[in-house]
């Protein structure tokens, strides 16, 4: 393969000098999300978004229960540090089961229970160990994540943890992750962010996260990561992935995607392309995260990012030009 990089555009993540490729990679497939994956094949993940120029990776302790950032680790062990920005986040810390093994959608993990901690001492002890399972000295980017049902706590304990943290210099920016964007558009007003994680909430199927949240960022100058853009899987091929936000997908919500791939088709263009790139368009948006569970989607996800769009399908699709036309 060409080692020059394929995805060479960098994008300043909020107001304090982090750059950040459009491109992250997000590693919740590495932790054996929905099916089991070797450590080979996630090596090699990691290693075909590198080769791609992706500098950008995203995990979390929830993902695979610690598996997805060792696994993630041991792939960028031998890359150089200065070279690539790493986020996790904070809100589930491991803990024995104190019962039966608890359910989860991820397979074949360590027998750990992630429960929702949002103190200022299960935040230091989060970060360190995520340090630990990742095997490096610092971490770029931390997010809170999904404090859905725990917002006081959040605002009462982690959000100033993290603002301390990233004071002193241990971490460089402090960011919240949801599947949601009211709480963080809330967060976003309260909170001396520097990034926010949007998941399913600014895709061709949902764009809701569009009206309120990116133009607030955008005025805010919080850079905005958007990940879930295919809904799980709907948007990537909805010929053979039935599912949308985890589940499976309404009828409704799958006709509607099959139709977006017939239009999407008409002009050349796969519906994985247009559903990434319409995230990408928007000049509120500082990244993309996408997951993959081997080299083959890595390199499917690279050729959409890159694949032309043509300009009457972005219209027709909705797509917010950099200049807000």
């Amino acid at each position: 393969m060409d080692d020059s990089p394929v995805i060479p555009e960098r994008r300043s993540l909020g107001r304090r000098g982090l750059v950040v490729t459009c491109l992250g990679l997000g590693t919740a497939p590495l932790g054996n999300l929905f099916a089991a994956v070797s450590d080979a094949a996630a090596d090699a993940t990691v290693g075909a978004a590198w080769d791609a120029g992706i500098r950008f990776f995203d995990t979390a302790p929830l993902y695979g229960h610690g598996l997805a950032e060792r696994r993630l680790g041991r792939a960028l062990a031998s890359r150089p540090r200065d070279e690539f920005v790493l986020a996790t986040k904070v809100g589930r810390v491991l803990r024995p089961p104190s019962g039966a093994a608890p359910t989860s959608v991820f397979t074949d993990v360590p027998n750990l229970d992630p429960v929702f901690a949002y103190s200022r001492d299960d935040t230091l002890r989060s970060i360190e160990a995520s340090l630990e399972r990742l095997g490096v000295d610092r971490v770029d980017v931390v997010h809170v994540h999904d404090p859905d049902d725990h917002e006081a706590a959040a605002m009462a304990g982690v959000f100033p943890a993290l603002i301390e943290l990233r004071d002193q210099g241990v971490i460089g920016a402090v960011g919240a992750g949801m599947n949601q964007w009211p709480m963080l558009d809330r967060f976003v007003q309260r909170v001396d962010l520097d990034c926010v994680l949007l998941a399913g909430r600014y895709t061709l199927l949902d764009p809701s996260g569009g009206d309120v949240l990116l133009p607030r960022c955008a005025e805010r100058g919080v850079g905005v990561i958007i990940g879930g853009v295919f809904n799980s899987g709907l948007l990537a091929d909805p010929d053979a992935n039935a599912t949308y936000d985890y589940a499976t997908a309404p009828p409704r919500m799958r006709a509607r995607a099959m139709a977006l791939r017939d239009r999407c088709a008409d002009a050349g263009v796969t519906l994985a392309a247009a559903a990434l790139q319409f995230a990408l368009a928007h000049p509120a948006v500082t990244a993309v995260v996408v997951g993959a569970r081997s080299e083959a989607e890595m390199r499917t996800d690279v050729a959409a990012a890159g694949a032309p769009i043509p300009d009457a399908l972005a219209e027709h699709l909705g797509f917010v030009s950099p200049h807000g036309d």
